[in-house]
């Protein structure tokens, strides 16, 4: 397991043709789970684990990993399962979101798969909102679940989405008046967190679920009207990882069309990695802001509304 991860760099160029590699994994049971390989920094058999005074029922306990101290998520306890018991026989993944470094414990690791986002459809409708899956895909005729780790980690410790006094401005939102701000993300925590980080902003805000229902819902909107799809939507703000169609392959589709391409595009993400700024002007995305900093993201929406503090 130890060189599973050696080659990474080499696949970035994955990224951009609507394609990803995961990681599959399992908690308690014969369910297979996966996460995005550019999202792990690399897989270990469990260490010896360090309890902490009043730690979070979730957290397993610390790891010391290269000078770094870890906190270690039962990834089955945090998602509804049973706790992983045997961590002498188990693995951690080390990942990387929205600027930190986790270690989810898990019971075994399988292999890498390369396959297509439009291969991974989004949960079923059924699954409710206390769902932990974001997406789904079918993998040697079984289920593999991706799990809304964004959800997870915000239950553990929630993500401040205040913005700060000196960049409110509800001003920007009177100034746009019936335009609006378009925000996709597969993870209904993400887009919240967006959503409440921008309404002090005073802006109007329009969520797609998924890269495809960010793009049907634009091209429905420019077919009201002629020539009229950047006076209606001043501006798109983007996840990178989503089913059925990424972020990377949405900013294609829109800047490759005539009538949608002028307007500005924000990839917001917790993906990691030196592609990305290459990848965002490979793309032409007009900027890339990674999860999650309030006052960055509304810094940025201001900057490509083109209002100045």
């Amino acid at each position: 397991m130890a060189g599973i991860l050696d080659s990474v760099n080499q696949r970035t160029q994955l990224v951009g043709e609507n394609r990803l590699e995961l990681l599959l994994f399992k908690l308690n049971g014969r369910q297979r789970f996966g996460i995005n390989v550019f999202k792990v920094r690399e897989v270990m058999p469990c260490p010896r684990l360090t309890l902490l005074p009043k730690q979070d029922s979730f957290i397993k306990g610390v790891a010391h990993i290269r000078g770094q101290t870890i906190s270690v998520i039962d990834l089955s306890l945090s998602t509804g399962g049973r706790a992983i018991e045997q961590t002498a026989e188990s693995y951690i993944i080390i990942a990387e979101y929205n600027r930190s470094v986790q270690g989810f414990l898990v019971a075994g690791v399988e292999r890498i798969v390369t396959l297509s986002w439009a291969d991974v459809m989004p949960p079923p409708e059924g699954a409710g909102k206390s769902s932990y899956l974001t997406a789904v895909t079918e993998i040697d005729g079984q289920m593999v679940s991706i799990l809304d780790v964004e959800k997870i980690l915000n239950e553990i410790s929630p993500v401040s989405t205040e913005v700060s006094e000196d960049i409110i401005d509800v001003s920007i939102g009177e100034n746009l008046g019936d335009k609006l701000v378009m925000i996709a993300d597969d993870s209904t925590v993400a887009r919240n967190q967006v959503r409440r980080a921008l309404e002090p902003l005073g802006i109007n805000m329009v969520l797609a679920k998924n890269g495809r229902d960010a793009l049907e819902q634009l091209l429905a909107i420019e077919a009201t009207c002629e020539n009229c799809i950047t006076e209606k939507v001043a501006l798109m703000i983007s996840d990178i990882e989503m089913p059925e169609m990424d972020g990377y392959t949405l900013t294609a589709e829109v800047k490759g069309n005539d009538r949608m391409s002028k307007m500005p595009i924000i990839l917001h993400t917790s993906l990691s990695g030196v592609f990305n700024n290459a990848m965002v002007e490979k793309v032409g995305a007009e900027d890339f802001i990674p999860k999650f900093h309030p006052d960055e993201l509304a810094t940025a929406v201001k900057k490509w509304l083109k209002i100045e503090d």
